[in-house]
């Protein structure tokens, strides 16, 4: 079955050959990007034939991840929440929120929340994680405390794996299906060359699991749990994903937050 598929990130790396693939495979995918040039550029290299539209965002304003979410309302029956920063020149947003918990973990929670009414039980809610995961601080979450790179992007990382699981719970069966993602470690994509000076693996690793979750029956009865494509399975999550008290406390922090 066709669906129609926003992308965020989707102008390089991962989220750009991911919507190749899944426009290949004959779905309409909505590419999201922050560059008007970048989006043409990522448009033009979509397949012939391709069914693609562009939407331009910063996902660290919230009032334009909810215009995006407006714009794509109706239009949209399946969501891969790709987009995500690392190191940054600017760390803190205009709202004083550090970049990294604004960009993976609130937008991408924002921009869901805004497009649940038109997503049912046949829609699917990808959700971009990674094996790199540290406990939240959720005094850093709220902006009050300012960690390094690579705390912020961990802590990020989990908040967005803990909401996942949240999210699905209170949907119930009746919703979407909620699924986070690490699409395999060390991939070859620009945060990972710039964060860590490797050429990385082959980003086709991350593109096939991601195109699986958005579309495969294989994560059909998958919501709220955890996929790790280091070790192709459904691994326990970090247990803080299980721990309720904690859920609970974060998405009380990020629904104040939003």
């Amino acid at each position: 079955m066709s669906m129609t598929i926003l992308i965020t990130g989707s102008t390089d790396g991962i989220g750009l050959e991911t919507a190749k693939k899944l426009a290949a495979d004959g779905h309409t995918i909505l590419l999201h990007g922050r560059s008007a040039d970048r989006l043409a550029a990522a448009a033009s290299a979509m397949p012939d034939g391709a069914s693609v539209e562009t939407y331009m965002a910063d996902l660290s304003r919230p009032d334009a991840v909810r215009s995006l979410a407006k714009a794509v309302r109706d239009r949209h029956d399946g969501l891969i929440n790709n987009a995500g920063v690392y190191g940054t020149a600017e760390t803190v947003t205009a709202e004083g929120l550090d970049m990294r918990f604004a960009v993976n973990t609130i937008a991408p929670y924002l921009l869901t929340r805004e497009l649940l009414p038109i997503m049912g039980r046949g829609s699917r809610i990808v959700n971009l994680s990674s094996a790199a995961q540290a406990p939240v601080d959720l005094e850093a979450l709220k902006g009050g405390k300012r960690p390094s790179d690579g705390a912020a992007y961990a802590q990020s990382k989990l908040a967005l794996t803990m909401w996942s699981r949240s999210l699905a719970d209170e949907l119930g069966e009746d919703g979407p299906v909620v699924v986070a993602v690490n699409p395999g470690s060390l991939l070859g994509t620009k945060m990972v060359k710039a964060a860590y000076g490797t050429s990385g693996n082959d980003i086709g690793i991350g593109v096939d699991i991601l195109s699986r979750a958005a579309t495969s029956d294989e994560f059909a009865d998958a919501s709220g749990r955890y996929y790790d494509n280091d070790g192709r399975r459904f691994p326990f999550p970090h247990a803080d994903v299980q721990d309720a008290d904690k859920r609970e406390a974060l998405m009380r922090t990020i629904n104040s937050l939003v």
